[in-house]
């Protein structure tokens, strides 16, 4: 499995960087930004593992996994606007490096070319394909409008987090598994378990940004803090006694001067605890549908995985 998986990824990233190259330099230039500056692949990795309860040789596979990245690479580069940030994986964002505008279109452009990709692989996965897409832009519309009156917030982050997060992942699963002709119920329950991985994933970040003495996190801890977004932690937090002076600090962006102060009180806070069983919860969600999978090693792999998004949180 592992030399299977190993030639997989090379085969992706070959075949993602000639999907971008285009006629014009700077598309191109523009276009290979975010991949030259690297990534975990994390997606492509659930496409490959999930390849393996089928035929992971089958031609679609790595076409299907291309598509996934570039869905994904493409909402970095609109994400990056939408949060001016200035930095992406180590390099300056595209918006930072050349304006908003070629930002927004590079990442319409991958768009574009994942769907010429996916125009190959049939009317069931360009289905998948939409409809994943259409609950990850929902969640980013929801995460910037927040919470409506009536809604709880907790609920709220979490439905945010499935759809902008665990939607591409669990649509990872489902193209490995549909790639491949891995059996239906298979698909079923990898499309469910890799959701639940990409939520607790996400749940590990906000523990991790209080909770990491360094940047274990791959950024400062208190980012979000510092940023005013509320994440698990906070939602507990404020829930838990509104008058606090934790609350006071976390009602809105923490000045830098509190952020030290913030972060003390929330790492002794019960929140952590119960934000900690929250991505516990979806943990075991996902092994509970592992378990019921072919006894392969990918099996284990997924297992292993579930470990690993635990232990990372610390």
């Amino acid at each position: 499995m592992a030399q299977d998986v190993s030639n997989g990824l090379a085969a992706v990233e070959k075949l993602l960087r000639s999907s971008v190259e285009s006629d014009d330099a700077f598309v191109t230039e523009a276009s290979k930004h975010l991949i030259e500056a690297g990534g975990k692949r994390f997606r492509t990795l659930m496409v490959l593992l999930a390849a393996q309860f089928g035929d992971p040789s089958a031609p679609g596979v790595v076409p299907g996994a291309v598509v996934i990245e570039l869905t994904h690479l493409g909402s970095l580069y609109h994400d990056d606007v939408m949060d001016e940030a200035p930095v992406r994986r180590g390099s300056p964002s595209a918006n930072a490096r050349w304006d908003n505008t070629v930002a927004i279109l590079t990442g319409d452009y991958l768009f574009a070319q994942a769907s010429d990709l996916l125009a190959d692989l049939g009317p069931e996965l360009i289905r998948i394909q939409a409809q994943t897409f259409s609950r990850l832009v929902q969640g980013q519309i929801r995460e910037t409008m927040g919470p409506q009156a009536g809604d709880d917030p907790v609920a709220h982050y979490i439905s945010v987090l499935a759809d902008k997060t665990g939607s591409l992942i669990a649509a990872s699963g489902r193209f490995g598994a549909l790639l491949s002709g891995a059996p239906a119920d298979v698909e079923e329950r990898l499309s469910r378990a890799c959701e639940a991985i990409g939520v607790a994933w996400q749940l590990g970040d906000d523990l991790l940004d209080v909770a990491s003495a360094s940047a274990e996190s791959g950024k400062t801890p208190g980012t979000d803090l510092r940023e005013g977004v509320k994440t698990l932690p906070v939602l507990y937090a404020l829930a838990a006694d509104p008058s606090s002076r934790l609350a006071a600090l976390l009602s809105g962006p923490v000045a830098e001067e509190d952020v030290d102060e913030a972060l003390t009180l929330l790492r002794a806070h019960p929140a952590m605890a119960r934000a900690r069983a929250e991505l516990d919860a979806w943990v075991d969600r996902a092994r509970h549908d592992i378990s019921g999978l072919p006894d392969i090693p990918a099996k284990s792999a997924f297992l292993a995985l579930c470990d690993y998004v635990v232990e990372r949180s610390g």
